[in-house]
């Protein structure tokens, strides 16, 4: 592991690391890399133990070092994703379906190594020896060997059916987890939230839209197109942790990371079932979302739709039980021949390799000026 000394280590290391992965284009290489913190909207601490109190505004007037370290691994697991993204995106350069898919793609990955670049100045520049080291970890670990922190950020990305499925349900977890941290009462992580919410927001509607292309273009069937949902989907539930996670529970009553609807929802938390009630309003979302596309698709029979909480599941109390897409359960025998006929496989990859050739099989989007 290389030994960083300081920030301006940590952004020549950076440099190595878009060199090592192939990030060579001009557009990639002189994007602005700010630092980014948004406007307070709450001085004082919103939730916990501590509420009332101010925000922190550096770790020394953090009261617990159990907090400071809990503090850092919330930095460093979102940093890992950031970073991972860019590392699973890097393929796509190599055949956009147009120009505006191609300026689209770089600047979501633009934007997303500017979250990691947010995350590990924090790591930097609050946490000392031990965050700079935790800073370089984020550039070392690697997607493409699957040693990132988090499963669907060890998975591939083959292809632009894969990209606009990822930011649509990949990406819409980071949404519900950026809010989520919104609310810290670490102040420079909590103000941080805003600029990289905007910048989320573009991706998801890359994501949105570029399925919603694909549907209007035709020529790929939606049942394609649901055995991708079908891979992706229950790796993004995995995202939001264990059922009756202590991690979550310590982070709350510590205000280091609040609910998605912290600020809008008056009742008290469930503190027993934080990741649960986050996990089911992610899920709620995404199923209007697939609502609204079906509505593309004239035949009801093929209408798209979100697997059921317990298919294919590798985190939580339906983890590594065998489900169908409905919920319906299966024997680990006949569960293993099932997955394959409900996810993408090999042939389909080729197949939809074969189809991407043509510039038809998504709906034409003009150059952005």
């Amino acid at each position: 592991m290389r030994k960083l000394h300081n920030w301006d280590d940590w952004r020549d290391y950076f440099r190595f690391w878009q060199d090592s992965i192939g990030l060579d284009r001009k557009e990639l290489r002189d994007f602005d890399f700010d630092i980014k913190f948004g406007d307070p909207e709450e001085s004082a601490i919103e939730f916990g133990h501590y509420r009332g109190q101010r925000k922190w505004p550096t770790l020394m007037h953090i009261p617990d070092q159990r907090i400071r370290d809990a503090l850092m691994n919330l930095i460093i697991y979102q940093g890992d994703t950031e970073f991972a993204s860019v590392e699973q995106q890097r393929d796509l350069l190599l055949n956009p379906p147009s120009d505006y898919d191609m300026q689209t793609i770089m600047r979501v990955m633009c934007e997303e190594m500017r979250h990691g670049w947010q995350m590990s100045y924090l790591l930097c520049e609050y946490f000392g020896d031990e965050g700079r080291r935790e800073a370089a970890k984020l550039l070392e670990r690697s997607a493409l060997e699957g040693q990132r922190l988090l499963g669907s950020f060890n998975e591939i990305v083959d292809n632009w059916m894969d990209f606009f499925t990822y930011a649509q349900f990949i990406d819409r977890d980071g949404k519900f987890q950026l809010k989520m941290l919104s609310t810290s009462a670490f102040e420079p992580l909590a103000l941080s939230m805003g600029p990289m919410l905007k910048e989320e927001s573009f991706h998801l509607g890359t994501g949105n839209n570029g399925l919603l292309r694909i549907i209007k273009a035709g020529r790929i069937p939606p049942e394609m197109m649901q055995k991708f949902f079908n891979k992706w989907v229950p790796t993004a539930l995995d995202l939001f942790g264990t059922d009756a996670s202590s991690s979550a529970h310590w982070a709350y009553v510590w205000g280091l990371k609040g609910r998605f609807d912290e600020r809008e929802n008056a009742l008290e938390a469930d503190m027993g079932a934080l990741n649960e009630v986050s996990r089911g309003l992610y899920r709620d979302e995404c199923v209007r979302l697939v609502q609204r596309m079906n509505r593309y698709i004239p035949d009801p029979d093929r209408h798209l739709y979100i697997p059921h909480m317990k298919f294919n599941r590798r985190i939580g109390q339906y983890a590594h039980q065998c489900h169908d897409v409905d919920g319906n359960e299966l024997s680990s025998e006949r569960y293993e021949q099932y997955l394959a006929t409900v996810t993408p496989s090999k042939t389909e990859y080729t197949q939809l390799k074969n189809l991407m050739k043509d510039g038809d099989w998504i709906e034409h989007r003009a150059m952005k000026n």
